[in-house]
């Protein structure tokens, strides 16, 4: 799932060397944190926050495989 956001974020910003992701694993959940330049920052968030909300979906389907909750968090 880390790497599936990392794949998709760099494909959307300007600056995909400056993305980055980090894991933080729980029981049964995973936070996964996305931090991209501050002027990449609406372009990953989209308008009226679209883009991110289809992130979201997209990470969430894949990880109904693994059987865990995911949450995304944009800094």
């Amino acid at each position: 799932m880390k790497e599936l956001l990392e794949y998709l974020a760099k494909a959307l910003v300007d600056k995909p060397e400056e993305v980055e992701v980090s894991q933080v694993e729980g029981e049964r959940s995973v936070i996964l944190e996305l931090r991209v330049s501050s002027d990449d920052m609406g372009k990953v968030i989209g308008k009226q926050g679209r883009i991110a909300q289809a992130l979201r979906t997209i990470i969430k389907a894949a990880a109904v495989k693994d059987g865990k909750r995911v949450m995304i968090e944009i800094i």
